[in-house]
């Protein structure tokens, strides 16, 4: 995950510069472009630490993780069968 966290980081940080340069040069475009870059930056950062933290978890309390995975189970298996009803 330390790849997808630093590629989070870079886009994130190109992001800013590119909004920066847009703020700059007074191109709207490219400011909404760098923000949207930015932030797909920081949510692939996000992503990957959630990601590391679930897996963290999982391997400290394996049958705690498997509670939690079998009760969202059921709650999603009474929402379809509340459904179709």
């Amino acid at each position: 995950m330390e790849r997808t966290h630093a590629r989070g980081i870079v886009d994130e940080m190109a992001g800013g510069a590119q909004a920066l340069a847009g703020d700059v040069l007074g191109d709207a475009e490219m400011q909404v472009a760098g923000r949207v870059k930015a932030l797909y930056g920081k949510s692939h950062r996000l992503a990957s630490n959630a990601a590391d933290a679930t897996r963290g978890t999982i391997v400290d309390n394996p049958l705690a993780a498997l509670g939690v995975a079998a009760g969202i189970g059921l709650v999603c298996g009474a929402l379809w069968v509340w459904k179709r009803e």
